[in-house]
């Protein structure tokens, strides 16, 4: 009787284990691909081309499979203001598991322009520096497009 009472939590133990193993895959972390795109350029044109990208890419791999982070930074960031044109393309990219990144350096700087800090996308997550965070990904993996 105890040895299969053994035998149960070993069961248990590995039900368990694999659970969590599926919720981080679902997560992203066994992702096929990693891609950073970067948006540093305030063209319009430039901007629907990066969220076409990204789009493009997770038809082809499937939101499970591919990992996608845009960073926007310079004059790119405009891409990232709270009524850009595109606001919801990119809550349709956030949905399926698209990451938007946005420079502090360059909020900061565009707020001494403006008299106040730039109004950004509630999507946005701010980032020490555009540039920094771009080289943070590359060392975990990403690979950097530039459209």
């Amino acid at each position: 009787m105890k040895m299969a009472y053994r035998w149960l939590a070993v069961l248990l133990m590995l039900g368990l284990s694999l659970g969590s193993m599926t919720a981080s895959a679902a997560g992203g972390e066994f992702a096929e691909q990693k891609i950073v795109l970067q948006i540093s350029d305030p063209n319009p044109f430039k901007q629907t081309l990066v969220l076409n990208v990204a789009n493009n890419v997770l038809k082809y791999y499937g939101p499970d499979r591919v990992k996608i982070e845009i960073v926007a930074f310079g004059p790119g960031l405009r891409l990232l203001f709270k009524e850009n044109a595109n606001k919801g393309r990119i809550k349709s990219l956030v949905d399926n598991g698209v990451r938007f990144s946005a420079c502090k350096n360059t909020i900061r700087n565009m707020g001494k322009k403006l008299g106040h800090p730039p109004a950004l996308n509630p999507n946005a997550v701010p980032v020490s520096a555009g540039v920094v965070r771009i080289v943070e990904l590359l060392d975990k993996g990403y690979k950097l497009i530039k459209p």
